[in-house]
């Protein structure tokens, strides 16, 4: 059985050849393809579990596949930026990519990052425990966070999409809630430590998941800053 399926999208046919056969000889079930378009044709016949993204692919940019990636589609999305593309890495992380890799990589690091969103995608510790049917569903601002589906819901209980990391980082705050959390104490609660030396992906996850749940973004009641010590979570009140 594969490790899981890889979608490359990337316009260079040697970088797509390099990793295909890379990630097929440990094990991965790869299809690779050129373009957004050639992306979409895929995702009709089969959807992956990670899509391995080029920022700079010509026409529709990774940028904007990535985007259309999260709106429809529950998949990890690894974002490949240029060595200085600090504002590509920036912008990825708020469309809502997992995870990004700059050029050019060792492709043993890029597995370790795929392997690391398929854990958090699958759930590093395995299933949910049982647990009281009330404490299955918390409120956080106007939404609410399904534990044992992975899901976040809006006031009308409809599906609001988020990422791996983002649930990770709402059970977090939820498991400490009142507390104020590092940086540093959230990336290694979230079990991304190794993988993030960007300190600012932080920042922008979690600017991102208060337009989601916060009523008003600008001024947060439920995932709060603590200036000069890091980010709180309040509970609702009642």
């Amino acid at each position: 059985m594969a490790n899981g399926r890889v979608l490359i999208v990337d316009d260079d046919p040697d970088v797509r050849q390099m990793l295909a056969t890379y990630l097929a000889g440990h094990d991965y079930a790869v299809e690779a393809v050129e373009s957004g378009a050639a992306m979409r044709a895929a995702l009709q016949r089969q959807v992956p579990d990670v899509v391995l993204l080029d920022v700079g692919l010509p026409g529709e940019d990774g940028l904007s596949l990535a985007r259309f990636l999260r709106e429809r589609y529950r998949v990890g999305i690894i974002m490949v930026t240029a060595a200085d593309g600090v504002v590509d890495r920036i912008v990825g992380l708020e469309v809502g990519a997992d995870d990004y890799i700059a050029k050019p990589f060792d492709p043993r690091e890029l597995r370790a990052r795929i392997k690391s969103v398929l854990r958090r995608l699958q759930g590093a510790a395995g299933p949910a425990p049982a647990q009281p049917q009330a404490a299955q569903r918390v409120r956080i601002g106007r939404c609410t966070l399904d534990l044992r589906s992975r899901q976040l819901f809006d006031v009308d209980g409809r599906d609001v999409p988020i990422t791996a990391m983002e649930f990770d980082l709402l059970k977090t705050f939820v498991d400490h809630p009142n507390q104020v959390l590092t940086r540093d104490r959230l990336l290694t609660l979230t079990r991304n430590r190794e993988w993030e030396p960007f300190d600012r992906s932080i920042d922008i996850r979690i600017a991102r998941l208060r337009r989601k749940v916060e009523a008003d973004p600008e001024n947060p009641a439920s995932i709060r800053t603590v200036r000069g010590a890091g980010y709180m979570f309040v509970p609702p009140a009642g």
